[in-house]
């Protein structure tokens, strides 16, 4: 459990701009507005961290590139398509990135690295490899099912990354947990 509440707090924080965008998107508010809030709310994060002194993450920097550079976009061409093929660009960048070993690491406690780093290195593949079905998924409603788009980019989105996170965090309790007992049942 401490391990559940030490990771979710980051993915949160990292991902905020983006779920502000997909929520609102999802409650029908409309392109500009949703484009608008889920922009101040990727500055302010980024903004936020710089301000106490952290190290920005890459995962919060490409939120806002990609949020900036959408949201422009979108209010100057007013194209609907746009807007929806932007998360296949954003998931294709965001897959990529997580191509790079150990970027995972911040999620969990430094002391438990020892222990499941391997893991969270076989983990950091598995999500960079949701990234990039959720891009060919993105694209294939995006041009083919258009009316259905707004409900499954509110919806997939996040139930996708929700549940990866509950699989990733409770393989990982269950490794670190067998471990430790083997470790204790050798020091005997």
């Amino acid at each position: 459990m401490r391990t559940l509440l030490y990771a979710i707090g980051p993915m949160l924080f990292d991902s905020l701009g983006i779920i502000v965008f997909a929520a609102l998107l999802a409650l029908d508010a409309g392109i500009v507005p949703a484009t608008v809030a889920g922009t101040v709310v990727a500055v302010a994060v980024v903004g936020y961290e710089l301000a106490r002194g952290n190290k920005v993450a890459a995962l919060q920097w490409i939120s806002l590139a990609s949020v900036l550079f959408t949201a422009a976009a979108t209010l100057f061409t007013g194209d609907p398509r746009f807007v929806m093929a932007k998360p296949t660009i954003v998931y294709l960048i965001v897959g990529t990135v997580m191509l790079r070993k150990g970027w995972l690491n911040r999620y969990i406690p430094p002391e438990q690295m020892a222990i499941v780093g391997d893991v969270m290195d076989r983990f950091g593949m598995i999500w960079s490899a949701m990234m990039f079905a959720s891009a060919g998924l993105n694209l294939i409603v995006a041009l083919f099912f258009t009316a259905w788009w707004p409900l499954f980019i509110g919806v997939f989105p996040l139930a996708s990354k929700f549940g990866l996170f509950a699989v990733h965090i409770a393989v990982v309790h269950f490794v670190m947990q067998a471990r430790m007992r083997r470790g204790a049942a050798a020091a005997e």
